[in-house]
């Protein structure tokens, strides 16, 4: 199934695409006048020059890419993050260095993924009850007994 998107694109490299038949998400690439540096812990917004119109009951999923956050320890302050439907403004990736050293972003690094995913809007139903399951309150490690 395949949703049109409207999307523009102030940077010059090409627009985020699949680089496999079977990849969920689409590589997004640092749009940059000058390499930033980020040392460890350190956190920064990351410009793409992308803009998109996701339309209604649609959002985009923003992840780390795995390759710079097992080479370089990069990655993204919240993940996944979400774009709304009704965001107008530019693409900016939240990125932290959680290696030792610092390191460096170029203009063009893949540096995140985008998903783009349906959602649904629901209304609460007040109740006093919820229906018995096998796991109840369970929570944190609770289906890991032996």
């Amino acid at each position: 199934m395949k949703t049109r998107v409207k999307i523009i694109n102030k940077s010059k490299h090409p627009l985020p695409f699949y680089q496999t038949t079977g990849s969920a998400g689409m590589d997004l690439r640092a749009f940059l006048t000058e390499p930033i540096e980020l040392k460890p812990l350190e956190r920064k917004l990351i410009p793409t020059g992308l803009f998109i119109a996701l339309p209604a009951f649609h959002e985009a999923q923003i992840r780390p890419r795995s390759g710079m956050a097992i080479k370089k320890g990069l990655t993204l302050v919240n993940t996944p993050g979400t774009i709304d439907a009704d965001y107008r403004g530019e693409l900016m990736i939240p990125m932290i260095n959680l290696s030792n050293e610092a390191q460096i972003i170029e203009d063009g690094d893949r540096i995140a993924q985008m998903i783009i995913a349906t959602y649904e809007v629901i209304d609460w139903e007040l109740s006093e009850t919820l229906d018995d399951t096998d796991r109840g309150s369970g929570g944190f490690g609770h289906t890991g007994k032996k």
